[in-house]
């Protein structure tokens, strides 16, 4: 602003034949400008290096550091994409898929749904929306991660649609063993052991219970795990067993979204 009031100034300073005095406001409004394009470059490098500290202690399973570093640049650019893509990351994390559903909403307006909208599906799955899923999951059709998130909504959501969440966890696991992620690969086994619940195969759900149980996640992903495990036992009918997959996932992380939807979960369980 200040370089702009003194540009104007200046024309103003030699319009009136004021030379002196239009050079020096020239040389005002030109230090202004380059000072300002030095400080908006050190704020973007700062603002840039916070979002990826803000991933980078996700990846580390740190979810309150992520929250603190997040905090302050959503107060101030709450309407910035970016922001509410990686604001959304983190509220899912820490267990509030309702709010990250929102900022993910807002943010595929202009990320675009190739990029928002797998996490999108999974978020709605989590809050037992499975119209939303599904609306969402079909902008982007054969997208793995998205018809991962929309075969768990299916399978374990009210009002799912058991049979389709059983077909896209059958085709799914298919290509598991292609998977270069073994966590995504241990949560499809973990959602086609709850098609297998459901459908009274307890052969095939236990063999893949086994086989995520020998998986090495980290402690919020094995929450994860340890939530949908606990469905599947609950869907076979073994409330016991499936009281304590919740209550282990809850024990492992309880401020993850693991945690959260096996608390949930628990809860709801017949006495």
């Amino acid at each position: 602003m200040l370089g702009v009031v003194a540009a104007v100034l200046a024309f103003v300073a030699a319009i009136l034949g004021a030379g002196a005095v239009a050079a020096l406001l020239s040389l005002v409004a030109l230090l202004a400008f380059v000072a300002g394009s030095i400080a908006f470059q050190q704020r973007l490098r700062r603002f840039s290096a916070t979002l990826v500290a803000v991933e980078e202690a996700l990846d580390a399973d740190d979810v309150r550091r992520a929250r603190e570093l997040m905090a302050p640049l959503l107060a101030r650019f709450h309407t910035f994409p970016m922001v509410q893509e990686v604001a959304a990351d983190v509220l899912y994390a820490a267990g509030d898929p309702l709010s990250a559903a929102s900022l993910w909403e807002s943010a595929m307006k202009q990320l675009g749904a190739t990029r928002v909208a797998p996490r999108l599906v999974a978020a709605y799955a989590a809050l037992n929306r499975g119209g939303d899923a599904r609306r969402v999951a079909a902008l982007v059709p054969n997208e793995p991660l998205a018809d991962l998130a929309l075969a768990w909504s299916e399978l374990a959501a009210n009002g799912g649609d058991r049979e389709h969440g059983a077909l896209l966890a059958g085709e799914l696991m298919r290509d598991v063993e292609q998977s270069p992620n073994a966590t995504i690969a241990a949560m499809t086994g973990a959602v086609a052991a709850i098609a297998d619940a459901q459908r009274g195969d307890r052969a095939g759900m236990q063999t893949k219970l086994e086989a995520i149980r020998r998986a090495t996640p980290s402690q919020s992903d094995a929450a994860f795990l340890g939530y949908l495990a606990g469905v599947a036992l609950r869907d076979a009918g073994d409330i016991d067993e499936a009281r304590r997959e919740f209550s282990a996932a809850v024990e492992r992380s309880s401020e993850s979204i693991g945690g959260a939807l096996a608390r949930r979960e628990r809860a709801n369980l017949p006495t």
